[in-house]
């Protein structure tokens, strides 16, 4: 398998759309290059922020492919998870003809023999990485930590936010890359040693994600409250809305 790791913060990007729930293909691709710009070393299309469940395949491929023009120089990652191997298989297939360099894939959300589901994932990406990813509850199922070893991975994106479940990723014997999805652990995740981190915060607060990255304690504080307070509040999009003047609709909730 090919190897596309970045070492810091990328940005789980969210989808934009019009009014009308259409797909803003080429807003989504700019706000892309924006966060580029601003420091973000790669760029996640089509996962849990990008409101992926409410994405049709072709939608997806779409903003993939905006996405890899817009950002030429940073790995564009794409999800492409399914509740089952078929599914996924035929997604990850899409999305690396579209441009992705990797793709992110979290388990079916009904459990399985995970081995033949990465397995065919794999074969679907040909050379591109597969990322698995560790969000049960929100972005499918559960990728036990003692199950890593024996999948064809690249890597692993865990937004669980459980400290000691990231430090025993890290401590594995397993040559994989391990990025957190949680905010909170951002600083903490380099000094433990890992690879990198994919935050959804990093869409309006990239700076305060670069700096709590690079050990900025205030920092880490500042993008804790940010993520909390878009949370208890109007959400990420209106958040993005009243920094970007980007459109703050939503498929999804």
């Amino acid at each position: 398998m090919g190897d596309v790791r970045w070492t810091g913060p990328a940005v789980a990007l969210v989808t934009m759309f019009d009014d009308g729930g259409a797909v803003l293909a080429r807003e989504t691709a700019a706000h892309a290059a924006r966060l580029v710009a601003a420091g973000m070393r790669a760029v996640v299309v089509a996962g849990s922020t990008g409101e992926a469940a409410a994405l049709t395949d072709a939608e997806r491929a779409e903003v993939v492919a905006a996405v890899r023009e817009a950002c030429p120089d940073v790995p564009v990652v794409a999800g492409s998870s399914g509740d089952w191997w078929r599914q996924a298989a035929d997604r990850t297939e899409a999305v690396v003809k579209a441009g992705a360099d990797a793709v992110l894939v979290a388990p079916p959300r009904l459990g399985g023999a995970l081995d033949v589901y990465y397995g065919r994932v794999a074969e679907a990406a040909g050379t591109a990485p597969v990322l698995a990813y560790h969000y049960p509850g929100v972005a499918g199922g559960e990728v036990p930590v003692a199950a890593l070893t024996g999948l064809p991975l690249a890597g692993l994106k865990d937004s669980s936010g459980i400290p000691a479940r990231l430090a025993a990723e890290i401590d594995l014997e397993w040559p994989g890359a391990v990025y957190t999805g949680s905010a909170a652990l951002t600083g903490y995740a380099r000094w433990l040693g890992a690879t990198g981190a994919i935050l959804a915060v990093a869409n309006v607060a990239p700076e305060l994600s670069l700096a709590a990255w690079d050990g900025d304690a205030g920092a880490q504080r500042e993008l804790i409250r940010t993520e909390q307070s878009y949370k208890a509040g109007p959400g990420l999009k209106a958040a993005l809305a009243d920094r970007y003047g980007t459109p703050p609709t939503r498929r999804l909730g």
